[in-house]
């Protein structure tokens, strides 16, 4: 237990929220796993709460504030909230630290008075495509034969960065550009995905090969199960999430392969463990929080996944 000088006792005085959009995502479970790490380690208490939407994280931040909470680490469900979000933090005297989703202002730039610990979307993204042209040499394919999907969710600036990285990459190596097919997403989740994809292949039939990017791995992984029921499979798709969640390691412990080619891995133990430890020594000590963090991936793939896991 890393405590130092601090009593135990003392440190249990300590209370922190950690609220994050989809509490049933893979990727907000880890992070929620890792931040009671820093609990245990550091002797304060987390209070683990899903906000799906802006009427559910200002309640809970109230409920927070009567719990006798000092701050908490949010993953919004809307960037927009963050004035809200941070009006109702100060109303609270409550501290706040952004993850994954940062705060955008009232003149849509970023909060940069709130500090915040995410991912280069866009760098991630231009991993992404990196990987998808590696591949696709690697195989010999010619782009002229290749449909891309791309699975974008706009809602979202983060997972829109993470796409349009990809996308420049492929266009930025030749891919030719009337073979991007961009399928709006209204959910960002497998469901969301397998519904966008089968309404663009319907579409673009044809095509002998496909390549498939989006912001995360469900929206990835639904698309592949669309290519799948047209007939597609691992030797003419090559699909690339992100994150690195329990479905792509459920993807990869298949005995067959699948379309589902990759992920960009993440580090859900830095935005839990760290984003805790971080509010705890700012609440505790008084050590404000770095502004901006960014963290990186790794393409986790079936030949090296039980190592990133």
């Amino acid at each position: 237990m890393v405590l130092g000088a601090i009593s135990v006792t003392a440190a249990q005085d300590v209370k922190i929220g950690f609220l994050v959009k989809q509490p049933e995502e893979a990727w907000f479970q880890d992070e929620w796993r890792f931040a009671e790490e820093a609990a245990d380690d550091y002797g304060f208490e987390l209070v683990k709460i899903g906000g799906t939407d802006g009427e559910k994280v200002l309640s809970a931040i109230d409920n927070l504030a009567s719990q006798g909470a000092q701050g908490f680490i949010i993953c919004t469900p809307d960037v927009k909230l963050g004035p809200a979000i941070k009006a109702k933090a100060d109303m609270n005297g409550l501290k706040v630290m952004s993850v994954d989703d940062r705060f955008v202002g009232s003149d849509g730039e970023p909060m940069e008075e709130v500090p915040h610990m995410g991912i280069s979307a866009y760098d991630i993204g231009q991993l992404v495509g990196e990987t998808l042209v590696e591949q696709m040499n690697k195989r010999d394919w010619d782009y002229e034969e290749v449909g891309y999907l791309v699975m974008t969710f706009d809602q979202l600036p983060t997972i829109t960065e993470r796409t349009q990285g990809a996308t420049d990459v492929l266009m930025e190596n030749g891919f030719p550009e009337d073979q991007v097919f961009e399928s709006p997403m209204q959910t960002l989740d497998t469901e969301g995905s397998f519904n966008a994809a089968n309404f663009a292949l319907t579409k673009h039939a044809d095509f002998d090969k496909w390549i498939v990017a989006g912001g995360n791995d469900s929206s990835v992984i639904g698309a592949i199960r669309a290519l799948e029921g047209q007939g597609f499979g691992a030797e003419n798709v090559i699909g690339i999430g992100i994150n690195g969640s329990n479905f792509v390691v459920n993807e990869f412990e298949k005995e067959e392969e699948t379309g589902f080619y990759a992920s960009v891995k993440l580090s859900a133990r830095r935005h839990g463990y760290e984003t805790a430890e971080l509010m705890y020594k700012w609440i505790k000590n008084g050590e404000e929080p770095p502004k901006v963090t960014w963290t990186t991936g790794q393409i986790m793939t079936r030949d090296n996944y039980k190592e990133l896991e």
